[in-house]
């Protein structure tokens, strides 16, 4: 087997396996779910700013406005702060029907199993210097820095818990006439029980093993370097070549790589969002804003770029026509109709510019970072708004110029493989009429 059978091999078999896998399944899907909320908290940094704030909002103005900072404040504390609570439940209510047990009941497991390894004492310093304890989560355990360990506790919890329903010995049976949610209560309850039991004898354990506990461990020694890894060029650019590479297969590569990169990229907007929020700048550069603002411009591979150098320099009028008819869903981010459409799966003309365009976007981005004319965002735009506006809303007018430098640069990059293509069509009707004549 030839170098490229054996490449797409172990690409396509990669890819099913994350596809296939149930864990990485359930992850992705809690994250879908979850996107929502992480946009809402987001744009609620960006209304304390735009209204509440006194020095840079239409409080400076109208005082009274400020009044609205608590609402703002609360908002962005229950979607950002705790988004590791909804995302447990979440990945516990999924996981349970893959499972095939009660849905409910896993998502609530999943989360009282992670309140039950996670601190809960609050410590309070007063302004005389006293420190006072509380139960209490603290914030560290609600938000990003309790993703990875709350999703690591939500499987295990669920697949506890699925195990133990197998039994039938161990489950209350009530009568016919009990009602159904009842009865299922009841039918659950042992192994509920046995599972935080266990849940919670091995937190203690860990604790006495390692001295702290396991959201702490987990995000000092894995979370913490995964995270920096992420945030640099380097991890970016081999995230973005896997990504177009599962896409050049024909394989959804966004979809395939968001367990990877989703948690990672909610890790970051959480700790952005903090920093605003405290009066400090936004310090993590990969967000679900900077991914739609400069990396999947138009759609993954920056499209838009090619349907611009279709429409500048193609003479093939099949192309232009696509390129015409794909124009407004690459604009709002959607991209399958060129990469399905042309096509760009498997088309080896396409190779180069598909894979790499997108990671010299996010580098032309990340050099814009580095020397401090764009910020790291806290506002992230949902998908579907149109390019230029979605930088805009989320790194200003400076993003927005950033943005229309990627978009050149990437359409320029583009052309040459358009003219390929030319060439080859030229060649090939060539070789039609003489195979005619």
């Amino acid at each position: 087997m030839g170098f490229k059978e054996n490449f797409e091999r172990v690409i396509t078999t990669s890819a099913e396996f994350v596809d296939k896998n149930k864990y990485l399944s359930v992850v992705k899907a809690a994250f879908s779910q979850l996107l929502p909320l992480i946009m809402i908290g987001s744009f609620s940094t960006l209304l304390n700013t735009l209204i509440a704030n006194p020095e840079s909002g239409l409080a400076r103005w109208l005082p009274f406005l400020t009044n609205l900072k608590p609402a703002f404040d609360a908002i962005s504390f229950a979607t950002i702060s705790c988004m590791a609570l909804p995302l447990i439940f979440l990945i516990g209510l999924s996981l349970g029907k893959k499972n095939g047990v009660s849905e409910v009941t896993s998502g609530i497991l999943a989360l009282l199993s992670y309140i039950l390894v996670v601190p809960n004492v609050v410590s309070i310093t007063t302004d005389e210097g006293i420190t006072l304890q509380t139960a209490g989560l603290a914030t560290s355990a609600l938000g990003a820095e309790g993703l990875l360990v709350g999703m690591l506790i939500a499987v295990l919890a669920v697949e506890i818990f699925s195990f133990l329903m197998k039994f039938e010995k161990i489950k209350i049976r009530m009568p016919d006439q009990v009602p159904p949610m009842v009865a299922t209560s009841f039918n659950t309850l042992i192994p509920v029980f046995s599972t935080t039991t266990i849940i919670a004898i091995l937190g203690v354990l860990f604790r006495l093993a390692t001295g702290q506990f396991i959201n702490e461990f987990i995000y000092t020694a894995v979370q913490t370097p995964l995270q920096n890894v992420f945030q640099t060029p380097y991890g970016i650019v081999i995230v973005i070549i896997v990504m177009q590479l599962l896409w050049f297969l024909g394989i959804h590569g966004g979809q395939a790589t968001s367990p990877i990169k989703n948690p990672l990229m909610a890790i970051a907007i959480a700790v952005n969002v903090e920093a605003v929020s405290n009066g400090m700048a936004p310090t993590e550069p990969i967000t679900f804003g900077f991914w739609r603002c400069f990396v999947a411009v138009g759609g993954a591979g920056m499209i838009i770029s090619l349907v611009f150098a279709i429409l500048l320099v193609s003479r093939r009028p099949e192309q232009k026509t696509l390129a015409k008819l794909g124009m407004l869903p690459s604009i709002c981010g959607i991209s399958e109709p060129i990469i399905f459409g042309l096509p760009l799966v498997l088309n080896v003309t396409f190779l180069i510019p598909l894979v790499l365009n997108s990671c010299i976007s996010a580098l032309i981005a990340m050099f814009a970072m580095n020397i401090g004319f764009i910020v790291p965002n806290a506002v992230d735009v949902p998908f579907g708004v149109p390019i230029l506006l979605n930088a805009f809303i989320s790194f200003g007018w400076k993003g927005t110029l950033v943005q229309l430098v990627c978009l050149i640069v990437t359409t320029l990059a583009w052309i040459p493989f358009v003219l390929i293509s030319n060439r080859q069509a030229a060649k090939a009707t060539k070789n039609d009429v003489a195979a005619v004549n």
